[in-house]
C-alpha cells in the first residue's frame, strides 16, 4: 500500500460548467445599479457556489445584447449591469470575474450572444451602440431588434469584438450561444423563416442563391472567421458554440419538433463540429432521455457520431426544468450518458444555469456531490491546441503550506492528495506567467500524507507527478 501511494493517477477529467447569464439579470447581477460592492459580492458568492459543487468552468455571459460586461472601447457598457447603456458600474466585472474564478480553481469562459442588438423591450440602445451607429445594419424582429448576419460589417465587428476580449483577457474560452439568424415566433416556424426582414441585404449579397443557403453561409462564414481570429489571439483558449440541440426535425428518425434550426436559424451546427471550428459544442439537450420524440440520448449518441473531427460533445442540461415531472436524479442519468459516450477523460457537460444550481432544486446538490461530481477533476486536455508536455512544478511543504514554483509553460497545478486509501485531485492552482515567479502557495489538505503536483498546460496537457513529502 505504501508502494501504491508513490504511483498517483492521471489527474481525473471532465468538463462541468454552468451558465451565468446578465441578460434580464438572470444570475447576475440580482439587480442592475447595485454599487461595485456588492455586485463584486455577489460574484464572489456565485462562484463559490460553483467551486463547492466541485465545478470547473463558469460561462459568463459578457455580451448580451451589443453591450459589454466589461471596459471596451467597441461596444457601450450593458445596462444590465449598471442601470443605463452606456454607464460604467466603476470597475471591471469581466477582469473581477477572470481573477476571482482562476483563484477557485475555475476557468472562466466569455460567453457573447453574437447578433442580438435589443433584448425584447429591456435597455434601448444608445450611445455607442452599433444599432445607434450603424442602424442600417439592424432590424427590428419578434419584439427585439437583431444584427442583420448578411452585412458583412456586421459579422466583421462581433469577431472584432470577441477577439478584442481574447486579447485583453486570461479567458479559458470564447463562447457563443444559439442566436444567429433569431428564431421564429412562438408557433410560426414557417412565417419566422421568411419574415425577418433582410431584402434588402438578400438583394445586395444574395440575388440569384436559394435564401436559406445564403443565410447559412454567412453564419459559416461568421464561425469559421471568428475561430481563427481567437486561435491567432489565444491559441489555447477553447472556442465553444451552444446551438440548438436538434439540427433537424426527423435527424436522427424517431426525433420529432417545430423549428428545424439548419432552415430557420442558418445554423449548421452538424457541419462545424465535423470541420473543427469549435473546440466544443455543447448541444441545448434539455429534454428528458426517455421520450423518443426529444431524447436527450439519442441526441447526444447522434451528435457524437457528427464529431468527425475529434473535437468535444459537452451537451447542456436542464437543471431549471427539475421539477416534479423532471427530479435530479435525470440529470444525474444523463451524466452519466456523457461519461459512457465520451470515454474516459473527455466527458463533459455544461448545466442551464447556475441559478438552478445555487436554489438545489429537487436537492440536485446533494444528488450531484454524493454522486457524480464527489470529487473534483480538471477540464479535459485538447492536446490539438498545444500538444507540448511541461516539465513538473517544483515544490516544497512545510508547516501544512504547500509552496508550488510552476513552470513558465503551466497554466495550472493540480495538487493531488494521497489519504492512505487513495489519491484525489486535492486542488487546482491558477499560474499566470510573470516576472516575479512568486511561489503558489496552498494549505494541505489535513488527512494528506503525501502529496503529488503536476503542471498543467494551457491547452490541459499534464506533467509527470513530482513527489511531495508532508513537513
Amino acid at each position: 500500500m505504501a508502494q501504491a501511494a508513490r504511483l498517483p493517477g492521471s489527474v481525473p477529467r471532465e468538463f462541468r460548467a454552468a451558465w451565468m447569464a446578465t441578460v434580464f439579470n438572470l444570475d447576475w447581477p440580482s439587480q442592475p445599479g447595485l454599487s461595485p460592492d456588492a455586485q463584486r459580492a455577489q460574484l464572489a458568492s456565485q462562484l463559490d457556489a460553483a467551486a463547492r459543487l466541485n465545478l470547473n468552468a463558469v460561462i459568463f455571459q459578457v455580451r448580451p445584447s451589443g453591450d459589454a460586461v466589461y471596459a471596451s472601447s467597441l461596444e457601450p457598457w450593458s445596462g444590465f449591469v449598471s442601470g443605463a447603456v452606456g454607464r460604467s458600474p466603476g470597475y471591471d466585472p469581466l477582469r473581477f470575474a477572470v481573477a476571482e474564478a482562476h483563484r477557485r480553481g475555475l476557468e472562466l469562459h466569455a460567453w457573447f450572444n453574437p447578433f442580438r442588438a435589443r433584448a425584447g423591450s429591456a435597455f434601448a440602445p444608445a450611445g455607442s451602440h452599433l444599432a445607434v451607429r450603424r442602424a442600417e445594419w439592424t432590424r427590428a424582429y419578434a419584439g427585439g431588434l437583431w444584427f442583420d448576419p448578411g452585412e458583412p460589417g456586421v459579422r466583421e465587428h462581433t469577431i472584432r469584438v470577441l477577439s478584442d476580449v481574447a486579447r485583453r483577457y486570461a479567458v479559458d474560452g470564447i463562447h457563443i450561444d444559439d442566436y444567429f439568424y433569431p428564431y421564429p415566433p412562438t408557433g410560426t416556424p414557417g412565417l419566422g423563416a421568411s419574415a425577418f426582414p433582410d431584402n434588402a441585404t438578400y438583394a445586395k449579397y444574395g440575388r440569384g442563391k436559394n435564401r436559406a443557403a445564403w443565410r447559412r453561409s454567412n453564419i459559416d462564414a461568421f464561425v469559421s472567421g471568428l475561430y481563427r481570429s481567437i486561435k491567432k489571439i489565444r491559441p489555447a483558449a477553447k472556442v465553444g458554440i451552444s446551438p440548438f440541440g436538434i439540427w433537424r426535425p426527423g435527424v436522427p428518425a424517431t426525433i420529432q419538433g417545430k423549428l428545424d434550426s439548419y432552415e430557420y436559424l442558418a445554423a449548421d451546427s452538424r457541419g462545424w463540429l465535423a470541420r473543427g471550428w469549435c473546440d466544443y459544442l455543447a448541444p441545448q439537450l434539455y429534454w428528458s432521455i426517455d421520450p423518443p420524440e426529444q431524447s436527450f440520448s439519442t441526441l447526444l449518441r447522434w451528435w457524437h457520431q457528427q464529431n468527425r473531427s475529434g473535437r468535444f460533445v459537452w451537451p447542456g442540461m436542464a437543471i431549471d426544468r427539475i421539477g416534479p415531472q423532471r427530479p435530479a436524479r435525470e440529470i444525474i442519468n444523463q451524466i452519466g450518458l456523457t461519461r459512457e459516450l465520451a470515454g474516459r477523460g473527455r466527458a463533459g457537460g455544461c448545466h442551464w444555469a447556475l441559478k438552478g444550481l445555487r436554489q438545489n432544486r429537487g436537492r440536485i446538490q446533494d444528488a450531484l456531490l454524493t454522486g457524480p461530481y464527489a470529487s473534483r477533476a480538471a477540464v479535459p486536455a485538447a492536446p490539438w491546441l498545444g500538444a507540448a508536455v511541461p516539465e513538473p512544478p517544483a515544490a516544497v511543504c512545510q508547516g501544512g503550506v504547500l509552496r508550488v514554483t510552476p513552470p513558465m509553460d503551466a497554466a495550472w497545478v493540480a495538487v493531488q492528495a494521497w489519504d492512505e486509501t487513495d489519491w484525489r485531485l486535492a486542488e487546482l492552482l491558477r499560474h499566470e506567467p510573470s516576472e516575479s515567479c512568486a511561489p503558489l502557495e496552498t494549505r494541505v489538505p489535513d488527512n494528506a500524507r503525501l502529496i503529488a503536483v503536476r503542471s498543467l498546460s494551457a491547452s490541459g496537457v499534464e506533467s509527470e507527478a513530482r513527489l511531495v513529502e508532508i513537513a
